[in-house]
């Protein structure tokens, strides 16, 4: 299957380092809450119907920890009583084990096709063209792009398509040759979707409309913040819009996709766009918004229902692209300020299929209305840029996490109706991505950690009285009981049940930069007259990135990285010459050599003391022949860079960048907490209401387990075992 040009850019747009109607208001009582309850009590649930295969129902909580699940456990008994009956009816909270590196785009795969990265080829959130060293997404493949140029800006474009690079087949596919049944709900890395037999959804890195992996817009009629906004942020400058307020009237525009069909030399203009009109009411303190042919009304804080927004790719109405968005105004006194959520494909039709079958997603749509289709719903790039505060990025992590359980809500329908039984797989970002920019409220000895901040009142969002930010990571877990308990309910507790997660969570304090310290001790080295990146800020600041022609000498360069986890040697035969430079860039490092230095750098690495806390930044380092079985070992970085718990591979250092600092506070503006680290740092849970099998377990045996279960034959690349007794 090939993808549009423009699903290539997911990863990058994670770490923003791509240059290229009223909601009602939040019901305070869990609607899963009663009937949760009331199971976990041990009512009586109506008798199942017998089906043609057996049950299986798999809960996936990206980034929930068992050590963090276990605290919350001890310390609010009473509102996990759906997680105790799960632990006591089997035997206890196990950990499972998470790829190498722990990365949700390498764990899930591994989930999917159980085996390890050197067997499906994703190694990371980035890897890196061998040719310019250039960063390019792990899970697509980009062709180049050429057109044909017509008069006038109109041109036809030809080729620059993508394909996925993930090899390996799905459990769910194996189990449809089978004729086994499988619901597969919101699967990260499923994208595009593979069909099942069943309904299947895609999950993170799915892409929005407007951009790679969908950027908010943002609005305000104050020129100082829009463009102090701009100059902190500059990948997303064209997302801030200074607003002009016309007795009452502003007049503003939404930009979509880049235009398929025309080319400008001015950028701004290939981008399609739809005009947004604004009518403030300051007696009434409201505004009304006119978008996409519809009018909303808003009071200050509110957040709109999803908008339909049709981009025209060509005149009268012949080709359009669909999506949706929502509306979020923050003020209208004393500046007119408001959010646009990133464009995300519309679920009814979008220009490429987010379900299969097709009608999967507008029957989903029409059951409980229009739905965030994006990958990383959860809009954690609106806080990293500024433009939603922490509070309003909670409004918008609620607005997600009741969409999914509406969504679960429909899932279980469909599931309990089809007779045929199966597999049943559901997934919650919430816990995840939401530590991820929350954690330094939890956490006090963050550098990030705001005392005031985290001391504010959040019993609204999180339904008990007396929280306040700093509760945000026990009280996202205690979310996921009701949710549990809702499954119980609806399939009773005979269905075999398991919870798992990708992997676990831990402080991210400290960032380290992986390619100045290789710079520092002689592995990269610099042409003549460049030098590592002054401090941001300074006068003279300039990005040094490794792949820009010129900055790095190749021919004396050993070892580079690029990734959250990956380091390269520079290796003769592999990393090539770029034809459009004046010089030679061939690998250097010979194959006889590879292993010594390998194991020299990873000597020194793991040598390492962060003298500001006296901690090893980096547990262990793995080298990727000697972790990794499968038919593309070859393509993986040479040897996997594994944190300690507080400390990660910087965004700078990842996207290729030779920054000032070896060693620094992670300050904000990114992850506060994260996964990227060494496996044994963050392993995920592993919880069954059926007997766990004893000793240790990975997240490629919980795929063995998933055939074993209905009886199939496990294909030989995987080398799993079953988890369950």
């Amino acid at each position: 299957m090939k993808l549009p040009r423009w699903t290539v850019y997911p990863a990058l747009a994670l770490i923003g380092a791509v240059a290229f109607i009223a909601i009602p208001e939040r019901v305070e009582d869990d609607p899963f809450a009663g009937a949760a309850s009331a199971v976990a009590e041990g009512v009586d649930v109506p008798a199942r119907v017998a089906t043609t295969h057996p049950r299986l129902v798999v809960l996936g909580i990206d980034g929930m920890d068992p050590d963090i699940l276990a605290e919350v456990m001890q310390a609010y008994p009473e509102r996990m009583p759906n997680f105790r009956w799960l632990i006591e009816q089997g035997n206890g909270i196990k950990s499972l084990g998470t790829s190498t590196p722990p990365q949700s785009p390498v764990a899930w795969s591994n989930f999917i096709t159980g085996m390890n990265p050197g067997g499906h080829g994703i190694f990371d959130f980035l890897h890196r063209d061998p040719v310019t060293r250039i960063v390019i997404p792990s899970t697509t493949k980009s062709e180049e792009a050429s057109s044909i140029e017509l008069p006038g800006p109109w041109i036809i474009p030809l080729g620059g398509e993508s394909t996925p690079t993930r090899t390996g087949e799905s459990f769910w596919s194996i189990l449809n040759r089978h004729g086994i049944d499988a619901d597969i709900w919101r699967m990260p890395a499923n994208f595009p979707v593979e069909p099942s037999k069943g309904l299947s959804f895609p999950g993170m890195l799915t892409p929005a409309l407007d951009s790679a992996y969908g950027e908010a817009s943002f609005y305000t009629t104050n020129p100082t913040l829009a463009a102090t906004l701009q100059a902190a942020h500059k990948s997303i400058a064209g997302k801030i819009n200074t607003l002009s307020e016309n007795e009452g009237v502003i007049n503003t525009s939404l930009r979509g996709p880049t235009q398929v069909f025309k080319h400008y030399e001015d950028a701004d203009k290939n981008y399609s766009r739809l005009p947004i009109t604004v009518w403030v009411d300051r007696k009434s303190k409201a505004a009304a918004f006119e978008l996409g042919g519809k009018t909303v009304v808003l009071e200050a804080g509110d957040w709109s229902e999803f908008i339909d927004v049709d981009f025209e790719m060509l005149p009268l109405g012949t080709m359009n692209l669909s999506g949706i968005c929502r509306i979020y105004l923050r003020s209208i006194e004393p500046e007119v300020e408001f959010y646009v959520s990133p464009v995300n494909l519309s679920p009814t039709s979008p220009p490429t299929p987010v379900s299969e079958p097709d009608s999967a997603s507008v029957e989903l749509a029409e059951a409980i209305g229009p739905y965030y289709t994006q990958g990383m719903a959860e809009d954690v790039n609106a806080l990293k840029n500024e433009i939603l505060t922490d509070a309003e990025f909670m409004r918008q992590v609620e607005l997600v996490y009741n969409e999914r359980r509406d969504m679960l809500d429909y899932a279980l329908d469909v599931y309990t109706a089809d007779d045929e039984g199966g597999l049943l797989f559901f997934y919650f970002s919430t816990v995840d991505l939401t530590c991820h920019m929350m954690w330094r409220h939890f956490d006090a000895s963050h550098p990030a950690h705001d005392p005031a901040i985290a001391a504010q009142d959040s019993s609204w969002w999180s339904g008990r009285e007396g929280t306040t930010w700093k509760d945000t990571v026990h009280d996202l877990y205690l979310k996921m009981d009701p949710v549990l308990g809702r499954i119980r309910e609806r399939l009773g507790d005979d269905v075999t049940l398991i919870v798992m997660s990708d992997h676990g969570f831990a402080p991210y304090r400290r960032e380290f930069d992986l390619n100045t310290w290789l710079y520092e001790n002689g592995y990269l080295v610099l042409h003549e007259g460049q030098s590592k990146e002054l401090p941001e800020g300074a006068p003279g600041f300039t990005k040094q990135v490794l792949y820009v022609p010129g900055v790095v000498d190749w021919s004396k360069t050993r070892a580079y990285g690029i990734g959250f986890n990956g380091l390269y040697l520079n290796m003769k035969g592999r990393e090539g010459d770029n034809p459009e430079t004046g010089e030679d860039e061939s690998g250097i490092v010979a194959s006889a050599d590879a292993k010594a230095l390998l194991a020299e750098i990873k000597g020194k690495l793991e040598a390492i003391v962060d003298e500001k806390t006296g901690v090893k930044p980096i547990l262990r380092c793995d080298i990727a022949t000697e972790v990794y079985t499968g038919a593309r070992v070859s393509e993986a970085p040479d040897m996997l860079v594994g944190f300690n718990a507080g400390y990660g591979n910087s965004d700078p250092a990842s996207t290729g960048r030779i920054t000032n600092a070896i060693l620094q506070d992670n300050t904000g503006g990114t992850f506060n907490g994260s996964h990227l680290m060494a496996p044994d740092v963050v392993s995920g849970i592993l919880i069954s209401n059926k007997p766990i099998r004893e000793g240790e377990h990975q997240l490629e045996d919980l795929t063995v387990e998933v055939l074993t279960y209905y009886g199939l034959e496990v294909p030989a690349q995987m080398k799993g075992h079953p988890v369950l007794e």
